[in-house]
């Protein structure tokens, strides 16, 4: 049977990289919802230790990421993934076994944080770099959704399977799960047999400062990949006012309570694994780059009901459901058409440094944004802040409304005859 017909559900190899992802998936986010308070129950930690401990993950991720994406080019990609879930493991194993003997301290929690976030960007670009020679380009676009209904379902259900566990036998215990987690997505990833490439040496440091240079100058001077950047960059400096202001604008300034804002979060989880089913159908009928723009303009059109949202409480849980549910959906599906597009044009010799840039941009900025957000807030209240963050996502897309992807129906579409990808990975 050609590869490219057969069902990603018969591909051997995909599903035991995907069954060890949506397992490792659920088990980060137990981390990322017990680890606060594993700090804030067991360690009894203030305000600024947790601040830290959130910043410790952070700024892993802003210092590694760009030497993540040179690593993982020069690097097999499945022993480099294989090595950052079996770390993880012994490190997350290490909480459960310090609380049990009365040595667990805040400080082996920064290390934890700092180190699990730096591994976690190594593992997210090698794979979104790895599925490319894992899959025909031609099914990128499926494996890239069924990756991302993965996250949705996680986000759906891992915060209450976290609460739970927590609930029945402690944080620092509910960590077993994720280090299990990571111990089944290392194991799933070794018996994958497809053969990798060869791959590049690089000399010195400065040879690693020219490929470094290389990756961030080939998302610079690409025509869809530059403004794809542009534009999320913007995304998630404004879209992270939402990360510090959120909680407070529902519960305190739209007096909705804590199961209210529960469901409203549950509603993005769920138009997300909605999109995950739909964005194949809908890429198919307008076109990869039409998709990418017009998906991020109705999302950021649904965004301004946020900070309009007031009157009683089913009312303005309304305005804050429906950006939820259907924003987030479109927002999906634009992401899985970016990082779709972004494997298909850019050369395999420099896709890790590519991945890298833009996991950067996305994740290094996002700190920066929240705290833009609780300052403006402080300074003229929090709706006053949601408007500029919806306001500065929407200027952002415009990016993307006035870039080449908005008539770019897709790769095949632009392909030079005979298929020469260099031409089309150069822009052109």
């Amino acid at each position: 049977m050609d590869v490219t017909a057969r069902s990603l559900w018969r591909h051997a190899d995909f599903m035991k990289l995907w069954s060890g992802q949506t397992v490792s998936e659920l088990g980060s986010v137990v981390t990322r919802t017990a680890l606060p308070i594993v700090a804030v129950i067991t360690l009894h930690a203030d305000a600024l230790q947790v601040g830290i401990l959130v910043a410790s993950a952070s700024t892993a991720v802003l210092l590694i990421g760009l030497f993540a994406g040179a690593l993982v080019d020069r690097s097999h990609r499945r022993p480099l993934m294989i090595a950052a879930d079996a770390i993880r493991a012994v490190l997350l194993l290490s909480i459960p076994a310090a609380a049990l003997s009365g040595t667990l301290r805040m400080e082996q929690l920064y290390i934890v944080a700092f180190i699990e976030a730096a591994l976690g960007a190594i593992f997210d670009i090698a794979y979104r770099t790895y599925l490319p020679s894992l899959l025909p380009e031609a099914r990128l676009l499926e494996g890239n959704a069924k990756i991302g209904m993965t996250s949705a379902i996680a986000e759906i259900g891992g915060p209450g399977f976290a609460g739970a566990l927590v609930q029945l036998i402690t944080a620092p215990m509910a960590m077993l799960v994720d280090a299990i987690s990571y111990v089944f997505s290392a194991a799933s990833i070794l018996v994958i047999r497809a053969p990798e490439r060869a791959v590049e040496h690089v000399d010195g440091p400065a040879g690693l400062r020219h490929r470094l240079a290389e990756g961030i100058a080939a998302v610079a001077r690409h025509r869809l990949l530059r403004p794809m950047a542009l534009a999320t960059l913007v995304a998630a400096f404004f879209g992270n006012f939402f990360a510090s202001l959120y909680t407070l604008y529902v519960l305190d300034e739209l007096a909705l309570s804590p199961l209210d804002l529960g469901i409203i979060i549950s509603a993005g989880g769920i138009g997300s694994l909605a999109a995950s089913f739909l964005v194949a159908p809908v890429t198919r009928r307008f076109g990869i780059g039409p998709t990418i723009v017009w998906t991020r303009v109705g999302a950021g059109l649904l965004a301004l009901l946020v900070p309009i949202a007031g009157g009683p409480p089913l009312v303005a849980a309304a305005f804050l459901f429906v950006p939820q549910l259907f924003g987030d959906g479109l927002h999906t599906v634009s992401q899985i058409d970016q990082l779709t597009l972004r494997q298909q044009v850019t050369p395999p010799r420099i896709l890790g440094r590519v991945n890298g840039t833009m996991h950067v941009l996305v994740e290094g900025v996002g700190p920066v944004g929240a705290i833009a957000g609780a300052l403006i807030a402080e300074a003229f209240g929090i709706r006053t802040a949601l408007w500029v963050s919806v306001l500065g996502t929407l200027a952002g897309t415009t990016l993307l409304v006035l870039s080449p992807l908005r008539g770019f129906h897709s790769v095949a579409a632009h392909r030079p005859d005979p298929p020469d990808r260099q031409s089309l990975a150069n822009g052109y």
